[in-house]
């Protein structure tokens, strides 16, 4: 028998076709601005190359990451796909795949393409591990890759000298018309010594962010999602909207925030300048202090640590 994951609260988040047209009718009267381009910068490769001593975050785009810490170079959700689909990428990767130095360690969220890109893992440079929700470990074993671990939620994995931990999120995941949910999803929390980053995948709101920051403490930079949350009656059970990032980024209890799942692709009916627009508009509201809240160009690398995310 299947076995098939549900979220926290037992939901699996599948909609109904009824529900899928209604979307697409909605969808055909808006009128949207796609002109906005994301800023971008030229990536450091040579820090990043040289790189293994200091925790650095560097946005390639979407929920791609390439983080440093612990003397590992780690990959988040690793798509340098220019289409989605039919859809062609909104903004080239911030960093060429192959200005990459050689990468330890790839955590994946889920596995919906935009967040696992076949063609992307088979290009990264580096003999790396990679570190992925229960239940998708045979796909990576089908698909060649035997440095392969598969976690569930709250378990951890250590590598070097940093701590893995998976960690629960509200979504879904399908690949084909018979594999919905035969895999699980979450975020992951990487932490070394002192320095602690929380990657959130891919998530509608839900109350289990307060349980995260409870088991962790202090997480310096959380990387959430703001994008792909209109019309919010559809998908707000799978994707936050910038409000609701900002009180997940509180939840957690976190230091920095950095937005991410906003600007390469476009999943749902909001534009990368509307989630941004949001997202700044309630970081003000509440009053929080901008240093706290990096919007990241892409290509963009930033150094941290625990000593220099103290508010």
């Amino acid at each position: 028998m299947i076995k098939r994951y549900v979220n926290a609260d037992g939901s699996s988040n599948l909609k109904s076709l009824a529900d899928m047209r209604q979307w697409q009718k909605e969808r055909r009267s808006k009128k949207k601005d796609l002109s906005f381009l994301m800023p971008r910068v030229e990536p450091d490769v040579e820090l990043l190359s040289g790189n293994r001593e200091k925790p650095t975050v560097t946005f390639i785009g979407h929920s791609t990451f390439l983080v440093q810490l612990g003397g590992l170079n780690i990959v988040t959700d690793p798509v340098w796909a220019v289409r989605m689909g039919f859809a062609r990428r909104l903004t080239p990767p911030g960093v060429p795949i192959n200005s990459l130095p050689p990468i330890d360690v790839v955590v994946l969220s889920h596995a919906h393409y935009d967040h696992l890109h076949l063609g992307s893992l088979r290009r990264l440079p580096g003999d790396f591990v990679s570190l992925v929700p229960e239940g998708l470990a045979g796909w990576f074993r089908r698909k060649d890759f035997r440095r392969v671990e598969e976690l569930s939620w709250w378990s951890e994995k250590r590598i070097g000298g940093v701590t893995f931990g998976f960690v629960p999120a509200k979504h879904w995941t399908r690949r084909t018309p018979w594999d919905t949910n035969t895999s699980h999803w979450g975020g992951w929390v990487m932490r070394h010594g002192m320095d602690c980053l929380y990657f959130a995948g891919d998530s509608g709101y839900d109350g289990i962010f307060r349980e995260i920051g409870a088991r962790y403490g202090k997480i310096h930079v959380a990387l959430i999602p703001i994008g792909a949350y209109e019309p919010e009656w559809f998908m707000r059970d799978s994707h936050m909207s910038p409000e609701e990032a900002v009180q997940t980024f509180v939840d957690i209890g976190g230091s920095i925030f950095v937005p991410m799942h906003y600007d390469a692709f476009r999943l749902a009916d909001d534009s990368p300048k509307e989630a941004l627009d949001r997202l700044l508009a309630e970081w003000e509201r509440r009053g929080f202090p901008l240093e706290r809240l990096w919007t990241m160009e892409l290509g963009k690398t930033r150094l941290w640590s625990a000593d220099s995310c103290i508010f």
